[in-house]
């Protein structure tokens, strides 16, 4: 279902539609694609999940080995002169990692993907509720440019009436040079309201690179979902892949107080005798002072902090959802009240001074006010409809509704 304030209208005055539209239509989620496929900001997220994933291909690798050589007993005096006792050690060395070392920083780094993914996604989500909103501004501002040229419509038409009026020496001069001024003020708001549409279009056409005389919207508002009670699983997402990030980072700092070896072993000559030995060592820090556990109890609290943060989060959508939701009840029934009820009387009213006008029952003055209600109609339901169009996309944006949209460019 849709708002637009047209169909009330041509309902209550039957007046015809204005000239089909230059360019096919671009549907919303048209729009919301378009967007997110030409957005730096998303490639940016893109390039944030490849880091990520590059993250977790160096956390699967184990540590370099160590190969050095050792010359002992040369280049001395007397018996240890040049290399005649010389002795040569080839050693290879290895850290040996204990405690899950590895398997912890794979786990997290599998979760920081989950991170980087997550909050791609809630990006993709921002960038269509901007768009949403320009979109929106667009059709409000084609109302609008319909709005005004009716308006000058009828101002021409008031024009002619009071010109005949003046010329029949029914009504004084200064009565036809009001009604030029009228017209002329009308002429200016339709320029006025244009440009707000151009301009309209052009930032909307700024969201993937398009020229403004290109893009067209389709008319009508949607409303919001009634059966959209759940939030967007893209905040619910990130919220646990947080946590779970978190949760990995506690287990790396565990595996940290666990002391590593170091094994080593090689092959030694003996210039003098010509003979070769084999060596080999091992290294076990004794872990007595340092076992970690600060680091560890810090990444406990920033677990549970996150936690925290999250459910706070998570409810916090939940009340502004519902608080949302009623006034967008409240938005639509302005709208509607304008556009079932209100508008067609005003003008039912002005016809009916200009009929009196013309008979010589009112003045031209009355007609004025008539005009000028409905111009003051008009603004109300411009101002109504803006509100509703933030509602809306704020609904849009905590219940997901272009989730799909779009999940659709996640590589």
């Amino acid at each position: 279902m849709s708002l637009t304030l047209r169909a009330g209208l041509l309902a209550g005055l039957a007046l015809a539609s204005p000239v089909a539209a230059s360019a096919e239509p671009v549907s919303l989620d048209e729009a919301v694609r378009r967007a997110i496929a030409a957005s730096p900001a998303i490639q940016a997220q893109e390039a944030g999940i490849r880091s990520a994933r590059a993250g977790r291909s160096q956390a699967d690798v184990r540590s370099n080995p160590v190969l050095s050589v050792e010359a002992e007993n040369i280049a001395g005096t007397g018996a240890y002169d040049v290399y005649r006792q010389a002795e040569t050690t080839v050693t290879y060395t290895q850290t040996i990692e204990r405690g899950g070392k590895r398997d912890a920083r794979i786990a997290y780094a599998e979760r920081d993907i989950g991170v980087a993914e997550a909050s791609a996604r809630l990006v993709r989500l921002d960038l269509a509720e901007a768009v949403q909103r320009t979109f929106i501004d667009l059709q409000i501002a084609e109302e609008v440019v319909w709005l005004a040229e009716r308006r000058l419509e009828t101002e021409r038409a008031m024009q002619t009436e009071a010109l005949r009026r003046v010329r029949g020496y029914k009504d004084p001069l200064f009565v036809e040079t009001r009604a030029e001024a009228r017209v002329a003020q009308a002429r200016l708001a339709l320029d006025e309201a244009r440009s707000r549409r151009n301009a309209a279009r052009a930032r909307l056409a700024s969201f993937w690179g398009g020229k403004a005389e290109d893009v067209e919207v389709p008319r009508g508002i949607e409303k919001p979902d009634d059966h959209l009670h759940q939030l967007a699983a893209a905040d619910s997402a990130l919220a646990s892949a947080t946590v779970e990030r978190a949760q990995a980072a506690v287990v790396v700092e565990q595996t940290r107080g666990v002391q590593d070896y170091t094994v080593s072993g090689g092959v030694r000559h003996l210039r003098e005798t010509g003979d070769v030995a084999l060596v080999a060592g091992i290294s076990i820090p004794l872990g007595r002072f340092d076992r970690n556990r600060g680091n560890i109890e810090r990444a406990q609290a920033e677990r549970q902090r996150i936690e925290l943060l999250a459910e706070a989060a998570r409810l916090d959508r939940l009340r502004q959802l519902a608080s949302l939701r009623a006034e967008a009840d409240a938005a639509r029934m302005r709208a509607d009240g304008i556009m079932q009820d209100v508008y067609p009387q005003a003008v039912r009213t002005l016809q009916q001074v200009r009929e009196g006008y013309n008979r010589g029952g009112f003045r031209f003055s009355d007609v004025q006010d008539g005009a000028d209600a409905i111009i003051e109609v008009q603004s109300q339901w411009v101002e109504a409809m803006t509100r509703y169009r933030d509602i809306l996309s704020q609904i849009d944006r905590l219940t997901g509704r272009f989730d799909v949209v779009a999940g659709e460019e996640v590589q």
